[in-house]
């Protein structure tokens, strides 16, 4: 492999950067998500969720970035470059925590403040958002490089993990990529709750010295934990700098040759089943889709088509979880399914991106119907109701003894390797987007959450209010609101359990697998929707003050397993609604 060019003084223009925060690259995906700072959830679980992530998960995950001393080794980096910087040639420090893949839990954490402070003005946390980033940004190398593990003791790794000279162990275990792609993430995160390009900035300047040192293909370096390809193409997204974009797409076409751990054993677009490492293999699946959209790579999504039938077919418990295999925190072999099972709350939460973004390039409710199933049955059980304490593994099976939490005996407050507590303080944040999404005349309506929004269809500016006691009962009602009488089409998600299929495919079905009786009503006249790919379509001239109503009945079924899956011969699962 050959080694790092020179690193030379790397800087970013001021205008640069101003222009970075004011730009906006078109979408390339077929449809569109609303975004969520056009959804606000009004009442109900998931908003009783966020909210409690915002009072609650957003300031502990702080708190613990602090305790925890993760910070901390921002600070001795920040000092090791100042007092070497003044002459003392040998200065060094030792890392205040066990790993160096700990930044990124830091940038996490202000990922999900930042959507927070995006949806609700708050001066408390908005100051000490601010006093993290100061502290991130002085830990920054001159060129760009931000890995305070190396920095704080430059001369000899510290951590067996890390390669004397830079990247040179990131196809491994060093997670040099891995935290600069959840750097970039909360960075325009940041900038676009807040305006400022004080993140933002520190990220430019990061990307940069990618850019620098990787764009040719020398070094070839796949990452070694996936994530930066998603992150990359939202830098690109912000920006609209195309070199970004083109960097995700190297990353990944430099896969091949290596261990089927990280998804390194085949080229990308060669691959068609999921192994290894669940959250490595659901992070680049998101990336490939996000780069098959915005760079055209049909090759790319004929790949993550095929993978992901492969889970879900194969691959997928019953509750959405993905990642059988604690050991490792693998996927299994086909119908490898047992109920003391690891399913990383990561995992599930890459899963849901994945997901979401096969729906938008399809247009096909399938992919949200996964997601439906994962959100509330392996993503929500991640954190307790307190908002305070995280499953890490989430098992189907558990004895009310075994520590198979990470050393504890049920939900804990964190963990050493704590990457999941401020992954769901993310996803939670930002939920509302994936609400609803438009395709040219399309309306979409993927999550039923109540909520108000405003959404563009076509050249038609909408209101939206959607009132619902879902998962609990199965009344929908949406109440439309166009600035004008509008044509276009309104599209309803009729879940796969509804019409008597729990999953696409036959891992899992219904004993009784007669459809429920749903029904959409728009104002108070039942219609005959056409039903296509999962969505019940309502093609008319809406007007203020249409009303729609839909009932999702939710009869309890028993569910059965695939004879394949072992594990669950003989055995049923009850269900209701998602």
């Amino acid at each position: 492999m050959a080694r790092p060019r020179s690193r030379s003084r790397i800087l970013v223009p001021a205008a640069l950067v101003a222009a970075a925060c004011a730009a906006s690259a078109d979408a390339a995906y077929p449809v569109r998500p609303v975004p969520f700072t056009d959804v606000t959830l009004t009442a109900g679980m998931l908003r009783e969720r966020q909210q409690v992530n915002r009072k609650v998960t957003v300031p502990f995950a702080l708190d613990q970035c602090q305790s925890s001393k993760r910070m901390d080794n921002f600070d001795l980096a920040a000092e090791t470059m100042k007092r070497r910087a003044a002459g003392e040639k040998t200065f060094h420090h030792k890392p205040a925590t066990g790993a160096p893949y700990d930044d990124s839990d830091v940038f996490k954490a202000l990922e999900g403040a930042s959507y927070c402070l995006t949806l609700e003005a708050d001066a408390g946390l908005r100051k000490r958002v601010d006093e993290f980033i100061a502290r991130i940004a002085a830990a920054q190398e001159p060129d760009g490089y931000l890995y305070t593990f190396r920095t704080m003791h430059p001369d000899a790794p510290v951590d067996k993990r890390m390669d004397a000279e830079r990247w040179l162990k990131d196809p491994g275990q060093s997670h040099e990529l891995y935290n600069l792609g959840h750097l970039f993430e909360a960075g325009v995160a940041h900038a676009q709750a807040t305006g400022s390009d004080a993140l933002l900035a520190v990220c430019l300047k990061a990307a940069e010295l990618l850019h620098k040192e990787f764009a040719d293909g020398e070094p070839r370096i796949p990452p070694g934990h996936q994530g930066i390809e998603m992150a990359l193409v939202k830098l690109h997204e912000k920006t609209g700098d195309p070199r970004w974009l083109d960097l995700a797409k190297l990353f990944l076409d430099a896969r091949g040759g290596g261990s089927p751990y990280n998804q390194n054993h085949e080229p990308v677009v060669a691959q068609r089943e999921a192994v290894g490492h669940a959250v490595r293999a659901n992070y680049m699946y998101g990336g490939m889709a996000d780069v098959a959209a915005l760079k055209g790579e049909p090759r790319y999504l004929e790949a993550i088509t095929a993978i992901w039938n492969d889970v879900v077919g194969r691959k997928m418990h019953l509750t959405g979880g993905c990642g059988a295999h604690g050991g490792g925190e693998t996927y299994g072999g086909a119908y490898e399914l047992p109920h003391k099972c690891y399913n990383e709350t990561c995992a599930a939460i890459a899963f849901m991106y994945w997901n979401q973004r096969m729906f938008l390039m399809t247009g096909d409710g399938k992919y949200m119907d996964v997601f439906e199933r994962t959100l509330y049955n392996n993503f929500l059980s991640g954190v307790s109701l307190s908002g305070d304490r995280f499953f890490y593994p989430n098992p189907l099976e558990w004895d009310g003894k075994e520590k198979f939490n990470h050393g504890h005996a049920g939900r804990a407050p964190w963990f050493g390797c704590a990457c999941c507590p401020p992954n769901v303080v993310r996803t939670m944040a930002a939920l509302g987007g994936a609400a609803y999404a438009v395709q040219d005349e399309r309306l979409y309506v993927n999550l039923y959450a109540s909520n108000d929004a405003t959404v563009t269809v076509g050249e038609a500016a909408v209101k939206l209010s959607l009132r619902t006691g879902y998962p609990w009962t199965e009344s929908v009602v949406i109440d439309v609101q166009p600035e004008q009488p509008a044509d276009f089409t309104l599209c309803l998600r009729i879940p796969g359990w509804v019409l008597g299929r729990p999953v696409p495919g036959d891992l899992y079905t219904y004993a009784d697998a007669t459809p429920a009786p749903w029904t959409v009503s728009v104002n108070g006249v039942q219609v005959k929707a056409v039903l296509e790919s999962g969505f019940a379509r309502i093609a008319r001239t809406w007007r203020p003050g249409d009303r729609v109503q839909i009932a999702l009945p939710m009869p309890v079924r028993r569910v059965v397993a695939n004879d394949k899956v072992e594990a669950a011969r003989g055995q049923v699962a009850l269900e209701r609604g998602p």
